[in-house]
């Protein structure tokens, strides 16, 4: 146990000692070139966790190893049921029918091609092209969080995942406005976008909540419904990890009864954090909390994912690594066309449904 006798301190010290490397990233993502590029305190942390796991990982007493497996499973439990103060139903409502079926549609597509051609054509292991399918399908680096302890995922698999997230999530950045400019703001019939089915098509797709915020602020004389279509419907995406967890849950202990375990007992993999996530949201929703309490809570709970993603990358060795190639940049590439190509064909034709 974490906190028994014998343990605790070491526990302490090693949850002190990740916050300090989280104290870290979070200035440094304050720093305007890091800003500018939409890289958020949760990527520059799990970067300094690699960098410390493969250069002075043992030079650390092993007594904190408890205390960074304390902050990469159970913090990010409670941290991701906080995450709920950051989305209202309301917000939801505003994007109308269309703005839903965009993010149900470009979700469960992209999750269920993501795993489909990770594991089928690049022979990667499952949890590994799940987790880089839940980061291209939901909201990046948060989702790929999310999914790790439903699957049970060793840390460099999360850190694989995360890294995939953050090379298409950047590039996406600098694609969608030259999209914009170039070929479908100029353009006419089916080719051509509103303001505001550009900010759903934003949303639908780009990986990062950040790396959402940033596109339409990139355009010039971007109207502002488009910002807040892109934000709205990426919220939307956001909120759906939680089913999305739930019936990953369900799946995994029908794949366990399948093979060969149908004469045990296998456990129900329900994500209750998940549960209690959307419970949060829909608390948030009430409007109970005065918004600068949760802005407070949103800032805490940014420190509390990026101690979590910290904690995976000081868990991630790089001779773990052997053996996967170039297959996850295969399959996020994949991911990552279906979601600029596919996306953009999803949008039109939901968008002219409704």
């Amino acid at each position: 146990m974490p906190f028994s006798v014998e343990n605790r301190k070491g526990t302490i010290s090693g949850i002190i000692f990740v916050a300090i490397f989280a104290a870290a990233a979070t200035f440094i993502s304050d720093v305007a070139i890091f800003k500018s590029l939409g890289i958020s305190p949760l990527v520059i942390g799990i970067v300094m966790g690699i960098f410390y796991a493969n250069t002075l990982h043992n030079h650390a007493p092993k007594e904190w190893a408890s205390g960074i497996t304390f902050s990469g499973k159970k913090i990010l439990r409670f941290a991701i049921v906080f995450y709920g103060f950051r989305i209202t139903f309301q917000q939801i409502a505003e994007v109308g029918m269309s703005g839903f079926m965009v993010s149900l549609i470009m979700l469960s597509s992209t999750f269920l091609i993501g795993t489909y051609l990770g594991i089928k054509v690049f022979k990667m292991d499952r949890d590994t092209s799940m987790l880089t399918a839940s980061g291209a399908s939901v909201c990046g680096a948060a989702a790929v969080l999310a999914t790790e302890p439903v699957l049970k995922a060793e840390e460099h698999k999360t850190a694989i995942a995360v890294s995939m997230v953050v090379l298409f999530g950047t590039i996406s950045m600098f694609l969608y406005p030259v999209l914009y400019a170039t070929i479908i703001e100029p353009a006419t019939g089916f080719m051509h976008m509103t303001p505001q089915e550009f900010g759903i098509y934003v949303g639908g797709t780009i990986h990062e909540v950040a790396q959402v915020v940033a596109v339409p602020a990139s355009i010039a004389g971007a109207p502002i419904d488009m910002a807040n279509s892109a934000v709205i419907v990426k919220m939307t995406r956001v909120i759906m990890i939680a089913p999305l967890l739930i019936v990953l849950g369900i799946y995994l202990s029908y794949e366990a009864k399948k093979s060969g375990l149908q004469g045990s007992k296998v456990a129900l993999v329900i994500p209750w954090f998940a549960v209690y996530f959307i419970g949060m949201a829909g608390f948030n929703s009430l409007g109970l909390v005065p918004q600068n309490i949760v802005d407070i809570i949103n800032e805490i709970d940014t420190f509390l994912l990026t101690m979590a993603m910290t904690a995976l990358g000081m868990g991630t060795i790089f001779s773990k690594f052997r053996g996967l190639g170039l297959a996850p940049i295969y399959t996020a590439l994949s991911m990552f066309i279906w979601l600029v190509v596919g996306g953009f064909i999803v949008t039109k034709l939901v968008v002219a449904s409704f």
